[in-house]
C-alpha cells in the first residue's frame, strides 16, 4: 500500500459543482457539464476515462477541504443508505467508509458474512434486489470479482468494488490523491511497484497511464498480473505516451521511481499459500536498498525545502 489511506468518493450523490481553489487542483468552471458519474458503478478504473477519474479526485479534494479543513456540514447524502457488504474484513475501508458516508449526512449499514451469505442462503440476484429495495447504494468487499459483476447486473442502484481477487479501485483513488496533494500534478510520474501481480497492481495499470504516469511492476515469476489486464494497459499507456515496464527485477523496477509501492504477499484467503508466497516474495520488499536506487537518479525535488 502507498499510504494505508482509503477516501469514501462520495460522486454519485454530490448535486452542486465547487468553484473554489483546492491545494494543488486548478479552479475553473465546474464539470458536471461533461462528466456524468450519478447512477453508475464502480467496478474497475478500466470503465471511466481519464477526466472522469480526475473528476472523482477533484470531488475528493473538495470534500476534504471542506469538511476536514473549513469544518464545513455538507448533509449531501441525507436520507440515504449504503449497504456494506464485507466478506473480506478490513479496519482502514470499514471505517474511513462509515465515517465519510455519515459526515455526508447518510446512514451506512455494514454486513458481515454472519448478517449476509453470498449465493448461499439466497442467491446473488436476490441479494442484489432485496439491496436495490432497502438501500441506495452497496460497497462490496468480496473474494470474486465476477460476485460484484452479478450485483452489477442485477442491482438498480450503483454498485462501488470496496476489493475484490481482480480491482482496488477506492485504494488506488485514494493514494492517487495522496499524489496529487505532495507533487501537485500526477503527470510524468513514475510509479515502481514491488510485489505481487494482484488487484492492486491491476487497478493502477488500468488508471495510471490516463494520468499521464509510467509505471515499472517487478512481479516473482508466476506471480505476474493478469495478461489480459497487461494488453490492455499496454493500449492505454500507447494511447496516452507513457512507459509500461514488467520485470522480475525490483531494483530495476525502483531505478527512477519518484513513488515506490508494494502490498501484502499473503492477502486473505491465501493462507494455505504462505509458506510457497514467503520463499517467492523473498527481495520484493521496499527496502533501504530499493528506496537509495530510486532516489539516486536526477529527479529533482519539487516542493520547497521544509525548515529542519
Amino acid at each position: 500500500m502507498l499510504f494505508n489511506l482509503r477516501i469514501l468518493l462520495n460522486n454519485a450523490a454530490l448535486r452542486n459543482g465547487h468553484n473554489f481553489m483546492v491545494r494543488n487542483f486548478r479552479c475553473g468552471q465546474p464539470l458536471q457539464n461533461k462528466v456524468q458519474l450519478k447512477g453508475r458503478d464502480l467496478l474497475t478504473l478500466k470503465n471511466f476515462t481519464g477526466e472522469e477519474i480526475k473528476y472523482m479526485l477533484w470531488l475528493s479534494a473538495d470534500l476534504k477541504f471542506r469538511i476536514k479543513e473549513k469544518g464545513e456540514y455538507l448533509p449531501l447524502l441525507q436520507g440515504k443508505s449504503l449497504g456494506m457488504i464485507f466478506e473480506k474484513r478490513s479496519t482502514r475501508t470499514r471505517l474511513s467508509t462509515e465515517t465519510g458516508f455519515a459526515l455526508l449526512g447518510g446512514h451506512p449499514c455494514f454486513l458481515t458474512t454472519q448478517d449476509i451469505h453470498l449465493g448461499v442462503n439466497e442467491s446473488l440476484m436476490d441479494t442484489a434486489r432485496v439491496l436495490s429495495s432497502m438501500t441506495d447504494a452497496v460497497l462490496a468487499r468480496v473474494y470474486k470479482q465476477s460476485d460484484l459483476d452479478i450485483l452489477a447486473k442485477e442491482a438498480s442502484i450503483p454498485i462501488i468494488n470496496g476489493l475484490s481477487d481482480s480491482y482496488h479501485p477506492i485504494q488506488i483513488l485514494a493514494d492517487y490523491l495522496t499524489l496529487q496533494e505532495h507533487y501537485g500534478s500526477l503527470k510524468g510520474l513514475t510509479l515502481s511497484w514491488i510485489g505481487d501481480g494482484n488487484n492492486i497492481l491491476h487497478s493502477i495499470m488500468m488508471s495510471a497511464a490516463k494520468f499521464g504516469m509510467h509505471l515499472q511492476a517487478a512481479t516473482p515469476k508466476g506471480y505476474e498480473p493478469d495478461p489480459s489486464v497487461t494488453k490492455l494497459a499496454e493500449q492505454y499507456a500507447k494511447e496516452n505516451g507513457t512507459k509500461l515496464s514488467l520485470t522480475n527485477d525490483p531494483l530495476e523496477a525502483a531505478r527512477g521511481g519518484n513513488v515506490l509501492i508494494t502490498d501484502t504477499w499473503i492477502s486473505m484467503g491465501q493462507e494455505e499459500e504462505k509458506k510457497k508466497r514467503l520463499q517467492a516474495f523473498q527481495g520484493y520488499q521496499v527496502t533501504m536498498k530499493a528506496v537509495m536506487v530510486s532516489l539516486l537518479t536526477d529527479y529533482s525535488p519539487q516542493l520547497q525545502k521544509p525548515k529542519f
